[in-house]
């Protein structure tokens, strides 16, 4: 009997909901005596010798933090959208060799039209605001971008801090505009959607002062965030980073698999 391995990997690792998810997959699909998914916490240092000693069961790869960037050295190909946003969440092992690619994107994308369609909300973003300036901001400004966004506004601590998120705007040639980080207090944003790519609890001292469009907040450990409590009371649709985390793993199912993802297994494994 042929085993297919995958696995996720990063530092820390132990809180990963993709075994679940994968696992579950699998045994949807008729795939649990063939297929195994794992965890491994694997730090950049030690990224090279792991990849390097994966035999030829393995499949693919789920890439958390803060292996991203890390990696994309190390396959032998990039994607095109994983190149412009400058981080690979997904390795598929090919014949033809490791391909880096991004499924962030997508679960950006299909959880934000899910919460609309859901909430019977207009499907149009003309003012577009993102909170954080890291790798998942890209992957956000990506996401914006093919939902059609006007205007886009990004909030940072720091524009030093920024300086991948900017080059990854040039390479998409997506158009954005910097405002100062609000800090502490009330802040009512007017755009149709935000997309909170904060930390945990990072964005737990902002108030939200009027009814404001769609939230999603991709942290979703401790949830409802503070934020996404804050946004629902105010009469907003809040869509909660496991959405995001459902559909970017489905597509890791996808490609991996090569059969669709059982996008209902799925989510009622979470």
């Amino acid at each position: 009997m042929t085993l297919h391995r995958a696995a996720v990997l990063g530092h820390p690792v132990a809180h990963s909901l993709s075994p679940r998810l994968h696992r579950a997959a699998y045994q949807a699909l008729g795939l649990a005596d063939t297929w195994a998914y794992g965890a491994f916490d694997v730090d950049e240092a030690g990224l090279v010798g792991f990849l390097d000693g994966l035999g030829p069961e393995w499949a693919g790869l789920s890439l958390t933090m803060p292996l991203k960037h890390a990696v994309m050295p190390l396959v032998d190909h990039v994607e095109p959208l994983a190149q412009a946003v400058g981080a690979v969440n997904t390795v598929l092992f090919t014949p033809g060799g490791r391909v880096g690619t991004n499924t962030d994107v997508y679960g950006i994308v299909q959880a934000v039209r899910e919460a609309v369609a859901d909430a019977a909300r207009p499907a149009g973003f003309d003012r577009v605001t993102i909170l954080g300036g890291g790798a998942t901001a890209a992957s956000a400004l990506a996401a914006v971008s093919e939902l059609g966004a006007g205007q886009i506004e990004v909030y940072v601590r720091s524009t030093a801090r920024a300086r991948s998120l900017m080059a990854a705007a040039l390479r998409m040639g997506v158009k954005f505009d910097f405002r100062a980080w609000p800090g502490e207090g009330a802040v009512g944003w007017a755009g149709d959607l935000t997309v909170s790519t904060l930390p945990p609890r990072a964005a737990d001292s902002l108030t939200v002062v009027r009814a404001p469009g769609v939230l999603l907040d991709v942290a979703y450990d401790p949830w409802p965030s503070a934020l996404a409590g804050a946004w629902a009371a105010a009469g907003g649709t809040v869509v909660s980073g496991l959405t995001m985390l459902l559909h970017q793993a489905a597509e890791q199912v996808r490609l991996m698999t090569g059969l669709p993802a059982p996008l209902a297994a799925m989510r009622a494994a979470l």
